[in-house]
């Protein structure tokens, strides 16, 4: 929060953070305004809500309705509505305007109308952007609808509703619809123009309606939202029965819609990203445009409220990365330090495949991609594909590099699965790109396969193929995400000249880029506009900073010469020289763990680079006999190469310096010149060639991985 404040992204907050029946948080930091005058947030601090409306009030005030009979969630908005039907409205249904599938426009123009009728005559005169029920579309429309539902149905205001029935019998005190305390209590916000909104709704479809409205409107305090998050918590004590509770927390959005919506709450959409991953699937919660959140974990009994007003004092505050970084705190002081890892096809599991319910799905991957209970994910998508009541419909698979084994070298042929008999096609054979012919009857491609970490491997770039086929079929795409093994909180190497894209690399990246597939999914998309519909499934209680084997999974070879998670540390490194006349190890039991050649004096370049004092390895003399790969059947000379302290090592650096150690030793028989590929940089290749300290080689890498440090920001999940 301190970081937050002082690089301006909020004035201050209110956080409070339960775990079971403890508050473990509940602290106020730096101010509530900053001007005219500088007051202090403090716990008492009551905040514009904004979209927490949606939950705190519209979608209770639904449910009791429900609970008492007065609603049906599957009739039709216009029963209690009639003027709605009007203009394809008809069949819109109170359950799809809750889920977001009502498919209405985000919101209505904020001009030509003034009270609330005029809002209300505004939306009647709308038409839906698709059929209800096809699209998620996040819009406070929905909710502006069902707020005159309550109003139609009870005979009451949605403000003097949610006060007799939510605020007042839960203590609220401090919450309500256009609040009456004094103005020095609340957090103001600023809108478009430079206006200060002090007491008053932030909205501008809700100012215009007078401060209240079904989707904005609410202030209050972390202590009364605390109470609501613990009535949740009860299972709706005093408030709504349990089984409302359980409707409004689970999925029910379409089966086949890519958003997961309960009703009013999200759970697994693209606005619950900044929060959701660091909780397990049970999970759930809102944000709000004025910089509120709050998010329930029932698994356990966790709660996290952050109360801002990031729009003060100037509109232009963020505190989407903030929400990232204390609910990855929040959630790992949750769960302890035991809970491993779900994986993007646990998490499918989880949520009972809803997204892909219906859908003819085509699966690329490869045996890495396993679930928690060791089952590939072919099996699990297969045994998917045999249930009852419309579960996703596997019908083929494609392979990358390697095969479906992860096993094979050099071209692969397309062929058929023999565990669930379905076709195989080959990407690393007569072609690399999924043809119209192999996406024939799809309704969507879905990818998982455990990626490396380092730019150069063909599983990224194999993903960015066939999300550019999907693409072109105007088929959705889904990434199943899974960990980075070398941390995706490191960022290392030169960043690749634009020029020198590959099958190896499909974008120029740093030699360690830090990502998962899923964020290199959300990137590739972005710089190369490639248009495909992107829905990655993230991964649940995952951090940047883990390495594979703190995850909780078990380490799958993804390729065949990446056996152990050791290698595939030192991959990024030992893999730049790889392309000159030297071997790696390749074709022995230790891959990526040996440099030699038979014209190297191994003791020579032991000493050598041992003197270098790299950190986090150190180097043995070594002699091998590659079975195969450079040099087969001959006897080399070279290094072993120990690794002593993978959090110290520098991959990149390393792999600068065996090639500049063995360009000062054996000049006249490396060639060097082969290597820029891997390198990556023109200019980094000819210092080295010019016997440039490594370490000023990797120093020069700076400037570049900051510029791509700041690409990535916006595509990161964790």
């Amino acid at each position: 929060m301190r970081d937050e404040i002082a690089n301006g992204k909020v004035p201050g907050a209110v956080v409070v953070l339960g775990i079971g029946d403890r508050i473990v948080v509940r602290q106020a930091y730096g101010n509530r305004s900053v001007m005219p005058s500088v007051q202090p947030a403090t716990l008492d601090t009551i905040y514009d809500a904004a979209s927490l409306t949606k939950v705190m009030a519209t979608s209770v005030a639904i449910m009791q309705l429900v609970e008492r009979g007065q609603i049906d969630l599957d009739r039709p908005a216009a029963a209690y509505w009639p003027a709605f039907a009007a203009n394809g409205k008809a069949d819109i249904t109170v359950r799809q305007l809750m889920t977001h599938y009502a498919a209405l426009p985000a919101g209505i123009p904020t001009r030509a109308w003034s009270g609330t009728e005029g809002a209300l005559d505004a939306i009647v005169a709308l038409k839906p952007l698709a059929p209800a029920g096809t699209r998620f579309v996040y819009s406070d429309v929905d909710f502006i609808v069902l707020g005159e539902i309550v109003r139609r149905v009870s005979g009451q205001s949605l403000d003097a509703y949610a006060a007799q029935n939510i605020f007042q019998p839960l203590g609220m005190r401090d919450t309500s619809f256009r609040p009456s305390a004094p103005r020095d209590r609340i957090a103001p916000a600023d809108v478009e123009g430079g206006e200060l909104r002090w007491g008053e709704v932030q909205d501008p479809i809700a100012y215009r309606m007078g401060g209240v409205a079904g989707h904005a409107g609410v202030f209050t305090t972390a202590d009364d939202l605390t109470k609501f998050a613990q009535m949740m918590l009860s299972g709706g004590k005093g408030v709504l029965k349990p089984a409302s509770v359980a409707a409004m927390t689970q999925p029910q959005s379409p089966p086949g819609g890519s958003a997961l919506r309960g009703l009013g709450w999200d759970i697994d959409s693209p606005y619950a990203v900044w929060m959701a991953p660091s909780f397990s699937t049970q999970s759930y919660g809102h944000t709000g445009y004025t910089g509120t959140a709050i998010w329930i974990d029932p698994s356990t009994r966790t709660f996290l409220i952050v109360l801002t007003n990031r729009l003060h004092p100037d509109g232009k505050g963020n505190n989407l990365q903030m929400l990232r970084r204390i609910s990855t705190v929040a959630g790992a002081a949750s769960r302890g330090e035991q809970s491993r890892v779900m994986s993007g096809i646990d998490v499918l599991e989880a949520y009972g495949f809803r997204q892909l319910a219906g859908r003819r799905v085509g699966l690329i991957t490869n045996r890495s991609a396993l679930d928690s209970g060791g089952r590939r994910t072919a099996d699990v998508l297969r045994q998917a594909s045999a249930r009852q009541g419309g579960g996703p419909q596997l019908v083929a698979l494609f392979s990358p590099e390697h095969g479906l084994d992860a096993a094979a070298e050099g071209k692969i042929a397309s062929g058929r699965d023999q565990a669930t008999g379905l076709p195989v096609f080959s990407l690393y054979g007569e072609t690399r790109r999924p043809t119209p012919t192999m996406l024939a009857g799809l309704d969507a491609l879905v990818f998982d396969m455990q990626d490396v970490g380092a730019r150069y491997y063909t599983y990224p770039t194999t993903m960015a193929y066939a999300m550019e086929a999907a693409a072109a079929s105007k088929l959705d795409f889904y990434v199943l995400d899974r960990p980075d093994p070398i941390t995706a909180s490191t960022v290392q190497g030169a960043v690749l000249d634009d020029d020198l894209t590959s099958f190896i690399t499909y974008l120029p990246l740093p030699v360690r880029h830090g990502m998962t597939l899923g964020e290199l999914a959300r990137l590739f998309n972005a710089e190369k506009n490639i248009g495909v519909r992107l829905h990655v499934v993230t991964m649940r209680r995952y951090e940047r900073t883990m390495w594979f084997d703190q995850t909780g999974f078990a380490w799958v070879p993804p390729s065949p010469n990446l056996p152990k998670l050791e290698q595939a540390v030192l991959y990024p490194g030992v893999g730049m020289i790889e392309a000159a006349n030297v071997s790696v190890g390749r074709g022995t039991d230790s891959p990526f763990e040996l440099v030699g050649a038979p014209w190297i004096d191994g003791k020579a370049l032991t000493d050598h680079l041992n003197g270098r004092r790299i950190a986090g390895v150190r180097f043995e003399a070594a002699t091998f006999t590659p079975r195969e790969w450079v040099y087969p059947g001959q006897r080399c000379e070279g290094v072993r190469i120990v690794l002593t302290d993978r959090n110290r090592l520098d991959s990149p650096l390393l792999g600068v310096e065996l090639m500049a150690a063995l360009w000062r030793l054996y000049g006249d028989r490396l060639q060097i010149d082969r290597t820029l590929g891997m390198i990556g940089s023109r200019a980094s290749l000819a210092a080295v060639k010019a016997l440039v300290d490594p370490r000023d080689v990797a120093q020069s890498w700076t400037p570049g991985v900051a510029e791509f440090l700041a690409k990535r920001q916006p595509h990161l999940l964790y």
